[in-house]
């Protein structure tokens, strides 16, 4: 088996998605946002309430030094908004603005279409093997 190429093509694989990723968002009203930021609203979506930023960190599974980034980027496009902790100052709540909660649906059409495309003839069976494969092959690399 030339085992070699398979880091190749995992490599080569994310870049196209990337780029695909970034084409359908900037053909959509979420024209402004970056892959990575759909992470974050992700979060937030499922959630269904105001997360941390630890929280928010944990579930995207990123440091909350490359998190933080991410969060104030969102904040200066108005799709979420940050609150101090009454409690404790030291946690910071983020939560939905109107206008994250309002691109939701363009989101999950977004999100729908880029899961068909990746997904594409795949059975159920194979979308979790790869799932399992791919968790296998991450856990590896965690140091």
């Amino acid at each position: 088996m030339k085992d070699k190429y398979i880091v190749h093509f995992i490599s080569k694989t994310k870049k196209r998605m990337v780029k695909f990723i970034e084409g359908k968002l900037k053909n959509s009203e979420l024209n402004d946002l970056i892959p990575t930021h759909g992470n974050v609203l992700t979060a937030l979506y499922e959630s269904k309430e105001k997360l941390t930023m630890k929280d928010i960190a944990r579930i995207i599974s990123k440091d909350k030094s490359t998190v933080t980034p991410l969060i104030n980027k969102l904040v200066k496009l108005g799709y979420i908004e940050k609150q101090k902790s009454d409690v404790d100052g030291r946690v910071t709540y983020i939560q939905l603005t109107e206008k994250g909660n309002s691109v939701k649906p363009s989101y999950e059409q977004v999100s729908k279409e880029i899961n068909a495309t990746a997904f594409n003839g795949f059975s159920d069976t194979e979308k979790e093997e790869l799932l399992r494969l791919l968790k296998k092959l991450n856990q590896n690399f965690k140091q």
